[in-house]
């Protein structure tokens, strides 16, 4: 048996699976409703499984950070209704010649503490319209997250005050993404609405 992940658009899952019959003959499926949609379980003819992991939240938050720029998009759907892609540089070692460790360590704690400021400033005005306590259920406030980049600056993104009415959402993490720019907050969307479909498949001539 081989087994892997596959991230499947939610407009393609019926024809995924559709495809995963023909593969592998008849199934038998198990459906569970969860917080981000209905998690199907199949089992098909030749032993070959699927667990289908949907993330049906929308409006979506996504906010990626890494130490080469940030990315911050609110969706609906498939689309971006707003979102804003910039550089700041935080060096990520000396250079020769330079500054002593001490004054290096200090210049960059000073450069990442201004990306995640600016990144905290961004993701208030995109993801909760400048309202750092919007009203439960309020429209246009993510239901979900898709976070991605650097884990330690994005918690400290998260963790900030004045986002304090997303901690606690639902959230995707995508820790392997690159730098931040558009294609790249494009495909963090993609995948983070993705179905998520853990696969293992029998190999021909081991059915059974």
């Amino acid at each position: 048996m081989t087994s892997r992940v596959v991230e499947v658009a939610p407009e393609r899952f019926g024809r995924w699976m559709a495809g995963f019959a023909e593969r592998h003959g008849t199934y038998d499926a198990a459906e569970e409703e969860t917080p981000g949609g209905v998690v199907v379980s199949a089992r098909a003819a030749d032993g070959s499984t699927v667990v289908a992991t949907p993330f049906e939240h929308d409006p979506l938050g996504v906010v990626l950070v890494r130490r080469g720029g940030y990315a911050v998009g609110l969706s609906r759907g498939h689309a971006f209704v707003a979102s804003k892609v910039g550089t700041r540089h935080v060096q990520s070692r000396t250079a020769a010649g330079g500054w002593s460790q001490q004054r290096f360590a200090r210049r960059r704690g000073k450069q990442a503490d201004e990306l995640v400021g600016a990144v905290v400033g961004h993701a208030r005005r995109i993801l909760l319209g400048d309202d750092e306590s919007p009203r439960e259920g309020a429209g246009g406030i993510p239901r979900g997250l898709v976070v991605g980049g650097d884990r330690t600056l994005v918690r400290e993104v998260l963790e900030a005050s004045a986002l304090r009415a997303l901690q606690g959402l639902p959230t995707r993490e995508l820790y392997d993404l690159p730098d931040p720019r558009r294609e790249v907050l494009e495909n963090a969307l993609r995948r983070g609405r993705a179905v998520r479909v853990a696969l293992t498949e029998v190999e021909a001539g081991r059915q059974g």
